[in-house]
């Protein structure tokens, strides 16, 4: 692991694939802070939210453990945030899997089921078809460096259609990735989609200003 690599605070909420998501970043030279409280947090250049599982559940444990200020706040102070898989769906205001559980609110809109002749949840690879300019989108952007793992039955539909980062089909077109600013989430995993994977998480990274690097051990 780089010394001089970015503080990444990996918020754990006990519902996520926390292990591969860590090992994925620390291959890429960031240093990790698995985060259970805001104090964990503090001092991360950049946070991600993964996650896997029921949204509520999850929005119970993230305000229990009080993860949702170090979402909030780090949205307000421009400190990059990544969310991934059900981590992407609780930067949402809500879900039709938790009717009347409010999400983070970070990005606009709401969760929505799949609605699809496919099986469900959609569980594979797919290639996501990138509309707009990111940190995260490949320069190069062939089917192998935009082809990805999901698991999921629900997909976020952003209030205002510039939020839109990507999308896939299944059955019908749903938001693969959406952005608001420096918050960011993806519905696929990337740190289970191989190289296309690891390459949009470094690209994340190398995105990510070093705020904390002074005085930093």
């Amino acid at each position: 692991m780089s010394a001089g690599g970015p503080r990444i605070a990996v918020l754990n909420y006990h519902m996520s694939n926390l292990r591969s998501v860590t090992k994925a970043l620390e291959r890429l030279g960031a240093r990790v802070q698995v985060a259970e409280s805001a104090t964990q947090a503090r001092g991360a250049d950049a946070v991600l939210l993964p996650g896997v599982g029921h949204f509520g559940q999850a929005m119970e444990r993230i305000r229990a453990q009080g993860l949702d200020v170090v979402a909030r706040s780090a949205a307000a102070d421009g400190v990059p945030l990544l969310g991934i898989c059900l981590g992407l769906q609780l930067l949402f205001d809500d879900s039709d899997e938790s009717p009347g559980v409010p999400g983070l609110g970070l990005i606009p809109g709401s969760v929505r089921r799949l609605v699809t002749d496919r099986k469900l949840p959609q569980i594979g690879w797919n290639r996501v078809h990138w509309h707009a300019e990111s940190a995260l989108v490949p320069e190069d952007l062939d089917e192998s460096a935009s082809t990805y793992y999901f698991v999921h039955g629900f997909a976020v539909v952003p209030t205002d259609p510039a939020h839109i980062l990507g999308t896939v089909n299944y059955g019908g077109e749903f938001v693969a990735a959406a952005q608001l600013g420096h918050v960011a989430g993806v519905q696929f995993h990337p740190e289970k989609s191989s190289r296309a994977g690891l390459a949009l998480l470094q690209r994340w990274l190398a995105s990510v200003p070093r705020l904390a690097e002074v005085g930093a051990s």
